[in-house]
């Protein structure tokens, strides 16, 4: 086993050679002695000992409980003071060094033993508590959530990077001041002033939480949307001694939340305008025959009745207006494109998905994505293309909520084809399309459901030729599920 090393400091030579003596008898390896305080302290610079053996009354300026607080400060080596002398004073000065054992003049080697291996295991229990300490204080300072420490007082002992940051208020400064003076928080709506979390947990003795709408007012007076919780500091006897209070900004969770609000909006308000947009195309499609017949039979008037041109011209006029009255409403109803951008398919995915997480979650759905990496974009209105796809996955949920399958997927995937052209795929494991429907799904008024208005596929088809593409509907051959592929021209071919 390792030797313990000892530096002995003594500045009676003889006593200093008994020392070194009983300590190579009890097996200690001794690194060297001294016999000033400034010696003491070159001396275990240099050679490292384990531990200090310090006589308290040294030859020179500096005696050994000097020569003890600067070993202590520089090298945090254990002391042991020997000494011939016990009176209040000493023992006094020497406690305020700090020391790991105290002997008094003359001991038996059993008592210098038993002094360096307590001041041995006192130094290595102390190490590790700091290793602890420094582990502790490094943690906290690295994680991504603010963290105030107060003592059972309330006033602060830590405070990390984190809630620096947000309070506005160092360290330095923050440290020993009342809590209230650092975590000022107001009710958002009424701005008043919100009970202290700390003191809170501190008189309870429980992990507290704040009340939603909390809002943190910084040094700068500035304000920041935060969530918390407060937990108490329990020591070895089940008091509690202080708190923790770790919080953080959530001000980018409610702009997502303001954001995820308006999407849905958008999406309400796409789907009556669809809505609206199929009606007209069906009143369209009453009145546009009646009108081709009046326009013929106008032109006919112009070429064989003289006498009743005049009359015909300005009927020809009239139901050319019209005409074109049907073809704008014809145009809303095949859903054109309002505005073009660039359009990103994985990010329209991404957007559906994300509005329809409930309704997937509540009909025990799961969707798999399979995206393809670096695909081009193409031009035209996001917002339509969302619908488009928001009626695929909603179609699919709804067949499979009626059939009588153990999984019900949707799959999604997309793709880039060798003809520069965007795929994306949508299938299920739902009952699937028979043979005789796959080539009506997209009719007007056609559905396969009990309560169905026809008019969804419709529409969706309508959007994706108005972008210059195509969309259709494939049968399995008896397996289950249904699939649906769309295909638009990629930005650079438009």
């Amino acid at each position: 086993m390792k030797r313990s090393k000892v530096l002995v400091v003594e500045d009676d030579r003889i006593v200093s050679r008994d020392i070194q003596n009983l300590l190579h008898r009890a097996g200690y390896e001794v690194v060297g002695s001294a016999v000033t305080g400034e010696e003491a302290v070159a001396v275990a610079s240099e050679r490292r000992p384990d531990v200090v053996l310090m006589d308290i009354r040294l030859e020179g300026g500096m005696d050994g409980i000097e020569a003890a607080e600067l070993i202590r400060r520089e090298r945090t080596m254990p002391v042991v003071f020997l000494t011939a002398y016990a009176d209040d004073e000493t023992i006094e000065r020497a406690g305020a060094s700090d020391p790991f054992g105290y002997l008094v003049k003359p001991f038996e080697e059993t008592q210098l033993k038993a002094a360096i291996e307590i001041a041995l295991y006192k130094h290595a229990s102390e190490r590790r508590l700091h290793e602890s300490e420094r582990r502790y204080a490094t943690t906290l300072a690295s994680i991504g959530d603010a963290v105030i420490a107060t003592d059972a007082t309330g006033r602060i002992t830590f405070i990390n990077p984190v809630a620096e940051a947000l309070t506005k208020w160092s360290a330095k400064d923050a440290l020993g001041l009342p809590v209230t003076d650092i975590f000022r928080i107001v009710n958002e709506d009424t701005r008043e002033t919100v009970e202290d979390p700390v003191a809170k947990v501190l008189r309870l003795g429980t992990i507290v939480g704040l009340a939603n709408h909390t809002v943190l007012i910084a040094k700068d007076d500035s304000d920041i949307h935060i969530d918390d919780s407060g937990a108490p500091i329990i020591d070895d006897e089940g008091d509690v001694v202080g708190a923790v209070l770790v919080f953080r900004d959530i001000g980018h969770r409610k702009q997502m939340d303001e954001a995820m609000r308006r999407a849905q909006a958008d999406m309400a308000l796409v789907a009556r305008l669809t809505r609206l947009g199929e009606l007209a195309a069906s009143i369209a499609h009453e009145i546009n025959q009646p009108l081709t017949a009046i326009v013929s039979n106008a032109e006919t008037c112009l070429r064989y009745l003289d006498q009743a041109k005049a009359a015909a011209d300005r009927m020809a006029q009239n139901s050319h207006r019209v005409g074109d009255v049907v073809k704008s409403i014809r145009s809303l109803a095949t859903s054109a494109p309002t505005q073009s951008a660039a359009i990103e398919i994985n990010e329209v995915i991404t957007k559906v998905l994300s509005l329809l997480r409930d309704e997937i979650r509540g009909r025990q759905a799961e969707v798999r994505t399979i995206l393809g990496s670096k695909l081009p974009t193409f031009v035209g209105d996001p917002v339509q293309l969302q619908q488009v796809l928001l009626n695929l996955v909603m179609n699919a949920l709804e067949a499979m909520a009626g059939a009588n399958i153990s999984e019900r997927v949707i799959t999604i995937e997309s793709q880039r084809s060798s003809d520069a052209e965007i795929i994306l795929t949508v299938s299920d494991t739902g009952p699937g399309i028979g043979l005789d429907d796959a080539e009506k799904l997209f009719e007007t008024r056609f559905t396969t459901k009990r309560e169905g208005m026809g008019i969804g596929l419709s529409i969706c088809r309508s959007i994706v030729e108005a972008h210059g593409g195509r969309i259709w509907a494939e049968t399995t051959r008896g397996l289950p599920g249904a699939v649906f592929k769309i295909v638009v021209p990629a930005a650079d071919e438009r």
